[in-house]
């Protein structure tokens, strides 16, 4: 296995020894670093760890993205499945750069509003309201760290600025539109337009983890059933 071959299918337990180390900075440095740093050092644990999560352990969201999220509506005419090298190289740069670059600049409030307002808002919703309606389940890959990290990092974060007057009026805007471009540009631009249709499929064990296919399956039979039930 080359080097760039056991990364692209390893990134994510790779993403975990970062976050052990950010984490034991985040413990030594404590006392030196701001209240933002320290938050926005958090948030940037929280998106390694939801990465392993969702990849690794318990793992499943190859499955979710390519079997739940793509049945959903019209999305599939706009996205393609994932695989291992778009998945490596969005969630790499997205982890990397938007997360971690506001740590060096926790005054540019947009920079680090941003990334904040992805994992409260949009990482709770997409995780465990959308795809648990789907399958039809409390839980699934992603939703441990989107609940009990995103969201507690993000009020306390939004709190924070707010409390200490350090947000101002264009700061929202502009962090919604960071938000969107970054997403844009590494979610679809980077994994969809250049690397969708990449030769390097998941591997089967990482397609079947957590039985998102079965779970999937048994939830639009109980679907169906249900609309054979009131059809009557």
């Amino acid at each position: 296995m080359t080097p760039l071959k056991f990364f692209t299918r390893h990134w994510h337990d790779i993403g975990l020894l970062s976050a052990l180390i950010a984490g034991a900075y985040l413990a030594v440095a404590w006392s030196d670093l701001d209240v933002l740093q320290r938050l926005l050092l958090l948030n940037f644990i929280v998106v390694l760890l939801h990465q392993f999560e969702e990849y690794s352990w318990p793992g499943g969201f190859p499955a979710v993205a390519n079997l739940v999220m793509l049945s959903s509506g019209n999305l599939s005419r706009y996205f393609k499945p994932l695989n291992q090298l778009s998945s490596m190289v969005a969630n790499v740069l997205f982890a990397y750069g938007v997360y971690l670059i506001p740590v060096f600049f926790p005054k540019i409030i947009w920079l680090g509003l941003g990334p904040v307002l992805m994992g409260a808002v949009l990482q709770v919703l997409g995780h465990a309201v959308f795809v648990n309606i789907k399958i039809r389940s409390l839980y699934s890959p992603g939703v441990a760290t989107a609940v009990f990290g995103f969201l507690p990092v993000g009020v306390i974060y939004i709190h924070h600025i707010q409390a200490n007057n350090m947000v101002n009026a264009w700061d929202w805007p502009l962090a919604v539109i960071w938000l969107f471009a970054s997403g844009y540009l590494t979610f679809y631009l980077f994994e969809q337009q250049l690397l969708g249709e990449a030769p390097h499929p998941f591997d089967e064990d990482e397609m079947q983890r957590f039985g998102i296919a079965e779970k999937l399956a048994r939830a639009n039979q109980h679907r169906e059933a249900k609309k054979l039930e009131l059809a009557r």
